[in-house]
């Protein structure tokens, strides 16, 4: 596979052999790849090898270029090594990052997912005041098909669009499937109406506005106005109120408090301030059909969130910003809507069992892609390696724009050491990856984070980086593996990767080679294996914060019958029983610190204890409660615990249905029990009465 790579008009310290040494080819240097050695271009990709090309400032024109080669067959690629870290001050000792970011830009796209299909006709509704709605519909008018629902204000005199009036209900849906429901009870019925004005001039508390709806708290009953417009019948105060609901495609909401309060509203929603002209652009695209991978994968099998309509974990439906998820306990699931679902990935991020998993890209895609980068980065000769994982809109922006700066010696750019790395969304990557980072051998990794992520994700990334950061410590590594770097500017981006320069952290010696698994419990476990192999230190367990998926439980014995209701309730088969005694056993590998054992315990007996264990007992099954069996007093055969009887006739012994006889057969075994009562002398039968 060729890779082409240019110096940009010598900006750049590029050094080709270097760079050839580290990815197993002999490379060429260009300076104006672009311009007068656009044939090399053209030769290479007349091939048919794939052509990886370290250039994303001119991909349009070479796409054009290739458009115009005959025999070109060969697929591009584009990698920016320029804001990267060409640019950049140190750039003379970055080619080992130059080289990872070629290396990956080589790794194979992700493999195809399913795709969630929206279809839009046009309908667009448009909310607000009259002069506003109206101003936006002159905008979109030629290529939408509006509908105005009026929230006061005046309208144009020439009934251009469609006008709904009332009290709006409820709004829900999505691009192409959205309802509004709304009641209309104002005395003047809009379809109706001419616009005449006659209402508006004779009316003496002016209480008819031009959006031709009656305020009804200004209205002291005149009824001159319901006279004026006797011809058209438009006004009517006896009339009921009546309920509508109508479909809509797309909305634009133009009022100070949005239809939708989650911070990521459906696709197909958009607010306008009167101003941004951009926004009624994006929605003047909106005709047609639109597909977006579905960026999820759910296997309910793995599912923490329900067991018995009991809820134990929630952490996906508490995270998404979108409202995208919701309980369906009674079904012992969570639903996902894809339509809602915006791919921002911390569903499966703060996912303890892996039952949500990313699918665009793949967590073993993601993980290959880490491993490729600071593999090729240590075999250059690179030395602590800093993943920066940033957005691919608002933390890219600031990547090329921080390159930029330090081109013109305005910022520092870029350090050689720190290799950025585009996802689709910051959230998308959790423990399990940045732990496999880590032992693949990056000294830190930091995830830039803007003001377009949502406020629980910033808490859910600090979270699972407490879990993340003690485990590291726990094991002995020094200093801090893992930060969140806040920046809305690349000034303030700057700082940031320069404070990271100053710090030092300690990691394995060793990097790791394993492969990351499609299940995150299978990934934490690799990881964890290989950086306790490698640890400085080597405790028998690590204390953990309390969202940490790892942990042990404890049994109070004193309250503990052995009902065995939480062995039924464990999704991870953490709690197990013992068909030949009354045990509770439990497998601390398995434990995901859900909750669903303490919160399904009649008897209040378990709480739950967030630590990694380290020692062999963590994957062995151990007794945390047992109790000698209690056996039939009329044949011996044991039928239950010495506990949960004793428990039972202690509850029992008071009442008036269990008294002698009756009670005594509580302590026989099923079939003894009908037996008994058979042949029992001196029970009074329904025959007898």
């Amino acid at each position: 596979m060729p890779t082409l790579i240019c110096d940009c008009n010598k900006t750049m310290p590029l050094q080709e052999k270097t760079l050839g040494a580290a990815l197993g080819e002999d490379l060429q240097l260009h300076s104006t790849l672009c311009r007068r050695e656009a044939g090399d271009f053209q030769q290479a990709i007349k091939g048919g090898a794939e052509v990886v090309v370290a250039c994303t400032q001119e991909k349009r024109l070479f796409g054009e270029i290739g458009e115009r080669t005959e025999g070109a067959v060969s697929p591009v690629k584009f990698v920016n090594i320029r804001e990267t870290g060409g640019w950049s001050r140190d750039a003379s000792q970055a080619m080992p990052k130059l080289a990872a970011l070629l290396a990956a830009a080589h790794l194979p796209d992700p493999e195809p997912v399913p795709t969630v299909t929206y279809k839009s006709s046009g309908r667009l509704l448009i909310i607000g005041s009259l002069e506003q709605a109206e101003r936006a519909a002159g905008f979109v008018g030629d290529v939408m098909d509006v509908t105005l629902f009026t929230q006061g204000g005046s309208g144009a005199q020439e009934r251009r669009y469609p006008v709904l009036g009332g009290r709006i209900d409820s709004l829900k849906g999505w691009l192409g499937a959205f309802e509004l429901k709304w009641t209309a009870g104002n005395p003047i019925d809009l379809d109706l109406c001419t616009r005449c004005n006659a209402c508006v001039a004779v009316c003496p508390e002016g209480a008819i506005g031009l959006d031709y709806q009656i305020d009804l708290d200004k209205c002291t009953s005149h009824r001159a106005c319901v006279k004026v417009c006797e011809a058209a019948g438009a006004i009517d105060f006896s009339r009921e109120s009546e309920a509508f609901t109508e479909q809509f495609d797309l909305v634009l909401d133009l009022r100070a408090e949005p239809a939708f309060a989650q911070h990521a509203p459906p696709q197909g929603y958009f607010r306008w301030d009167g101003q941004d002209l951009g926004t009624l652009l994006k929605l003047r695209e909106m005709v047609g059909e639109f597909e977006k991978p579905k960026f999820f994968v759910y296997k309910q099998k793995l599912c923490a969130h329900s067991r018995n309509e009991t809820v134990g974990c929630n952490a996906c439906i508490e995270v998404c910003s979108a409202e995208a998820i919701s309980s369906e306990k009674s079904r012992q699931q969570i639903k996902v809507n894809p339509n809602l679902c915006v791919g921002c990935g911390a569903c499966t991020t703060v996912c303890p069992t892996g039952a949500l998993t990313y699918a665009y890209p793949r967590a073993s895609e993601q993980g290959l892609k880490f491993k490729t980068v600071l593999t090729t980065y240590a075999n250059a000769g690179g030395k602590t390696p800093v993943l920066l994982l940033h957005s691919q809109e608002r933390g890219q922006q600031l990547v090329e724009e921080l390159g930029r700066a330090a081109q013109l010696k305005k910022a520092q750019g870029v350090p050689a050491h720190v290799i950025p790395l585009a996802l689709w969304h910051t959230a998308s990557v959790g423990a399990d990856l940045w732990l496999s980072a880590v032992a693949f051998g990056a000294s830190q990794v930091c995830v830039v984070v803007t003001s377009e992520e949502a406020p629980q994700y910033i808490d859910s990334l600090k979270a699972q980086m407490e879990v993340a950061q003690a485990i590291l410590n726990g094991l002995g590594y020094t200093g801090v593996h893992f930060q969140l770097l806040r920046a809305d500017s690349a000034q303030q981006l700057d700082l940031g990767l320069q404070a990271l320069a100053q710090t030092r952290q300690q990691a394995p010696k060793v990097a790791a080679r394993f492969a990351v698994a499609a299940e995150k419990r299978g990934t934490l476990e690799l990881a964890l294996d290989h950086l306790i192999e490698q640890a400085p230190a080597r405790p028998q367990a690590i204390d953990l914060p309390a969202a940490s998926p790892f942990g042990s439980i404890q049994v109070n014995k004193d309250k503990c019958t052995l009902c065995l209701s939480c062995v039924s309730a464990c999704p991870a088969s953490a709690l197990q029983d013992n068909p030949q005694l009354p045990q509770l056993r439990f497998i601390e590998k398995n434990c995901v610190q859900c909750g669903l054992c303490a919160t399904t315990c009649p008897e209040d007996a378990i709480t739950l204890q967030p630590r990694l264990l380290l020692t062999p007992e963590r994957k062995e099954a151990r007794v945390l409660n047992e109790t000698p069996p209690y056996a039939c007093i009329r044949c011996g055969k044991p039928f239950g615990t010495l506990k949960a009887i004793e428990s039972m006739l202690g509850k029992l012994a008071g009442h008036s249905m269990f008294q002698g006889a009756a009670l005594e057969r509580l302590k026989m075994c099923a079939d003894c029990r009908v037996i008994d009562i058979y042949s029992a002398t001196d029970e009074a039968k329904i025959t007898d009465l």
